[in-house]
C-alpha cells in the first residue's frame, strides 16, 4: 500500500469505532432502560478508551510526515483537505491523556442524567456540579492543546474550524442592531397569529404525516430512521442516519419541523460521499454549514406559501376535525407565527437568532469567569428579560431547556445563526439561478433544489470550512445582510 492507501485503512477502522459510539450515544437517548445509565457509562468510557488509542496510534504519526513530504500540486484540494483535517486530529489525540478523554465521555454520560432529571425537577442546583466540571474539562483540555489562553476560541473551533469568538461577535452584533427594531416591529403588529389552532391532533397520525413529507424531500428511509427522543437531534452519517423528534397533540408543528429540520441535517449525511466517510471528503464543513441545510429545509422550503399550497389539503385531509373552520390564511400564518417564545427549538425564526445570541454572551461570560454557574439562572432570566421581553417561569423553561451543555458541547450554540446566515445566502443564489424553483414545490417536488445542494454543498465534504464555503457557493462573504433581508421579505407582508 501506499502511505495514503495506508493512512485511509487506518482512518475507516477510527470512522467505524465512533460510528459504534454513535450508535451506542443514540441509543442512550432513545431506548435505553431508565436504571441502565450506569452500564451505559461505562460502555462510552470505553469506547472513548478505544477509539482515543486508535487515533493516537504512532503510525498515524509516521504516515502523515511522509505523505506531506510528498510534493502536491495547488488543485490538489482533496488530499490537502484530508491532511490538513487527518493532522489537526492526530495532533489534538496525542495531546490529551487516555484518562482525560474517558473522563470526559463518563462525565457526558453522566451529566446527560443528571440535566434530563434535573429539567424534569426544575432544578438547575442539581445539574450545576456537572456543568463545573463540563467547563473545568473544557479549560484542561485547552491547556493540553495549546489553547489555554482562549479556551471558548478552541470551543468554537471544534464545531467550527476557522471560526473565533471576535469572528462570530462581529457578524451578532450587526445581526442584533438589525434583527431587534424587526423583532419589536412584528410583536406589536395589530395583525397576529391565531394560537387556539391546534388541540387535539393523534400522534399516529402526526407520525404518518411528517414521515411522508421528509421522504418527498429526499430523506433516504432505507439508510435511516427516526425515532422519539426528549430532545430533537440527527446522527450517524449518510450510511446510517439516526434522527429523532417528540409529539405533543396540541403542538403538532413542533413534532413536525424538528423532523424537516433534522431531515436537513440527514440530507447533508445522504449527501457527503459515502467511500469517503472515514476522512475530510466524506465529512461536514462543520456545524454551521450542517445548521444552514438543516434550516434552509425548515425556513426557507417548508414555511413557504409554496409549501403549503401542496401540502395544505394533505394536512387537513390527515387532521378534518381539528382544522375544520381555520381558513387557509389563517393556518398559514400560525405556520409562521412570531411570538415571546422562552423555549429555543418552538420559537420562531425570526426571534430564534436572539435566543442564540444570548447563549453565545453567557458562554463566553462562563469562560472568561465573568459570570458563576451559580449565577447563571439568574442572569439568563435578566437577558431573555432585556432582549426578548421574556420573564421563563422556572428553569426548566429557562437555563436548563438545551442539551447540550450536558455533553459539554460549548461554542456550538453561534453555529445554529451561522447557518441561519448561509441558509439565507444560498436560498437567495439557488433562487437567483432557479427563479421558477417554488413551482416545484406547488407540486412536491424538491428534487431540483437538493440537487444543487447536493453540487454547491455537499459535493465538497469538508475541503472548505464555513467561510470559504460561503464564498465558494454564493460568491459572497458570510455575513448577515441576506438573513435580514429574507426575514423583512418573509414576515413583514403577513404582520401589518
Amino acid at each position: 500500500m501506499t502511505p495514503l492507501e495506508a493512512l485511509s485503512q487506518k482512518q475507516k477502522r477510527i470512522q467505524s469505532l465512533e460510528s459504534i459510539a454513535g450508535l451506542l450515544g443514540w441509543d442512550e437517548q432513545t431506548l435505553l432502560p431508565q436504571d441502565s445509565a450506569d452500564q451505559r457509562q461505562d460502555q462510552n468510557a470505553t469506547m472513548a478508551a478505544i477509539i482515543h488509542e486508535a487515533k493516537t496510534d504512532p503510525e498515524i504519526g509516521k504516515l502523515l510526515e511522509q505523505i506531506e513530504a510528498l510534493p502536491h500540486g495547488p488543485d490538489d484540494t482533496g488530499i490537502q483537505a484530508v491532511l490538513r483535517d487527518a493532522r489537526i486530529e492526530y495532533d489534538r489525540a496525542t495531546k490529551l491523556p487516555a484518562s482525560y478523554v474517558e473522563q470526559h465521555a463518563r462525565l457526558c454520560s453522566e451529566a446527560y442524567h443528571a440535566w434530563a432529571a434535573a429539567r424534569k425537577n426544575n432544578d438547575f442546583s442539581a445539574f450545576a456540579p456537572y456543568l463545573k466540571r463540563h467547563l473545568e474539562l473544557a479549560k484542561e483540555g485547552a491547556d493540553y492543546l495549546g489553547w489555554g489562553d482562549r479556551p471558548y476560541d478552541l470551543q468554537i473551533d471544534f464545531h467550527d474550524p476557522g471560526m473565533d469568538a471576535q469572528t462570530i461577535g462581529t457578524l451578532f452584533s450587526g445581526l442584533k442592531k438589525e434583527l431587534v427594531p424587526i423583532v419589536q416591529q412584528i410583536i406589536e403588529a395589530p395583525t397576529q397569529a391565531r394560537t387556539d389552532i391546534f388541540k387535539g391532533f393523534p400522534i399516529p397520525e402526526q407520525k404518518t404525516f411528517l414521515e411522508e413529507v421528509t421522504a418527498s424531500l429526499g430523506f433516504n428511509y432505507k439508510r435511516g430512521r427516526i425515532d422519539i427522543s426528549l430532545h430533537p437531534f440527527c446522527s450517524g452519517n449518510g450510511a446510517d442516519t439516526r434522527m429523532t423528534t417528540r409529539f405533543d397533540e396540541d403542538n403538532p408543528l413542533d413534532s413536525l419541523f424538528s423532523s424537516i429540520h433534522e431531515t436537513g441535517h440527514g440530507l447533508y449525511e445522504q449527501g457527503l460521499p459515502l467511500e469517503s466517510l472515514h476522512n475530510a471528503l466524506g465529512k461536514a464543513a462543520g456545524m454551521g454549514a450542517h445548521e444552514s441545510q438543516s434550516r434552509l429545509w425548515e425556513n426557507q422550503v417548508c414555511r413557504s406559501r409554496s409549501f403549503w399550497n401542496h401540502y395544505e389539503p394533505k394536512f387537513r385531509s390527515a387532521f378534518p376535525k381539528q382544522l375544520e373552520g381555520i381558513s387557509s390564511d389563517e393556518l398559514y400564518l400560525a405556520i409562521n407565527s412570531v411570538s415571546k417564545n422562552p423555549i429555543r427549538v418552538d420559537s420562531d425564526e425570526v426571534t430564534y437568532n436572539l435566543h442564540i445570541v444570548i447563549r453565545f454572551e453567557i458562554e463566553k461570560k462562563l469562560f472568561s469567569g465573568e459570570l458563576r454557574v451559580e449565577d447563571l439562572p439568574d442572569y439568563w432570566n435578566s437577558q431573555y428579560k432585556e432582549l426578548l421581553g421574556i420573564d421563563p417561569r422556572n428553569d426548566a423553561e429557562g437555563v436548563l431547556q438545551d442539551v447540550h451543555w450536558s455533553g459539554g458541547a460549548f461554542g456550538y450554540f453561534p453555529s445554529y445563526c451561522l447557518g441561519n446566515m448561509l441558509a439565507a445566502q444560498l436560498w437567495y443564489t439557488v433562487a437567483e439561478e432557479h427563479s421558477d424553483l417554488e413551482l416545484d414545490f406547488e407540486k412536491g417536488d424538491f428534487s431540483r433544489l437538493l440537487s444543487w445542494l447536493r453540487k454547491n454543498v455537499h459535493a465538497h465534504g469538508a475541503r472548505y470550512h464555513l467561510m470559504e464555503l460561503s464564498k465558494k457557493a454564493t460568491g459572497k462573504e458570510l455575513s448577515h445582510t441576506s438573513l435580514i433581508r429574507y426575514l423583512k421579505e418573509r414576515y413583514l407582508p403577513l404582520y401589518t
